[in-house]
């Protein structure tokens, strides 16, 4: 092999479980322990690395459609078990879960294909962040771009993980910024898909956001 590529040892499945740990420990942190903010600082480089296989599964797919229609089905499943472990309530408009991000994004992801000019790249980039705003989903705005950066350089390993690394640096706060970590799991992506286990990833988000209301309540 390459000497290159040798350190390239995780496959899609290996990064989408290192994202779901860090995802469960950043919202067991925000829903049992909001004052451990380290539970909250190593769950911050789940988002990036989720963008980042979200832009590899449309590149992937075989039926765009249907990867779009899972993303939307789970997006409406999710939302109650998201706002009962944030809001304390079964459901509530001022916020939604991050699947409605990543719809979006692969949304928006379709349309860029079918546009290759730049000025018209750029006006579907703005309705898309502007549509996740209008919505208020999860990372709105910012978690579109962030889909947009892995689009861009899809083709360039190295500068879609350094410019994915920098985004974590748009926001005011300390903690985002931890999620620079996330470069070194995308980093030792080796391209290959891995384990076949798809819906235990998309029946994981709602399943532990219900766990951890339940445990929070009792």
């Amino acid at each position: 092999m390459n000497q290159r590529w040798s350190i390239q040892c995780l496959d899609s499945f290996q990064l989408k479980c290192i994202a779901i740990v860090s995802m469960a420990l950043d919202h067991t942190g925000a829903v049992l322990y909001p004052s451990q903010i380290w539970l909250r600082c190593l769950g911050r480089i789940a988002f990036p690395i989720f963008c980042f296989l979200i832009v590899e599964g449309f590149f992937h797919t075989h039926d765009v459609r249907r990867y779009m229609g899972r993303l939307g089905v789970f997006a409406l499943i999710s939302e109650i078990p998201y706002d009962l472990a944030f809001r304390g309530v079964p459901l509530e408009y001022a916020h939604q879960n991050v699947f409605f991000t990543l719809l979006i994004g692969i949304g928006m992801m379709v349309l860029l294909e079918r546009n290759r000019e730049w000025p018209v790249k750029a006006v579907i980039l703005l309705l898309a962040m502007w549509l996740a705003v209008l919505i208020r989903s999860d990372y709105n705005f910012r978690g579109v771009l962030l889909i947009f950066v892995f689009y861009i350089f899809h083709e360039s390993r190295w500068l879609a993980v350094t410019a994915g690394g920098f985004w974590n640096f748009l926001y005011q706060g300390v903690i985002q910024k931890y999620g620079v970590l996330s470069v070194l799991p995308l980093a030792l992506y080796n391209g290959e898909r891995g384990r076949k286990m798809k819906y235990f990833f998309y029946i994981f988000y709602p399943a532990h956001l219900l766990l951890l209301y339940g445990i929070s309540r009792f």
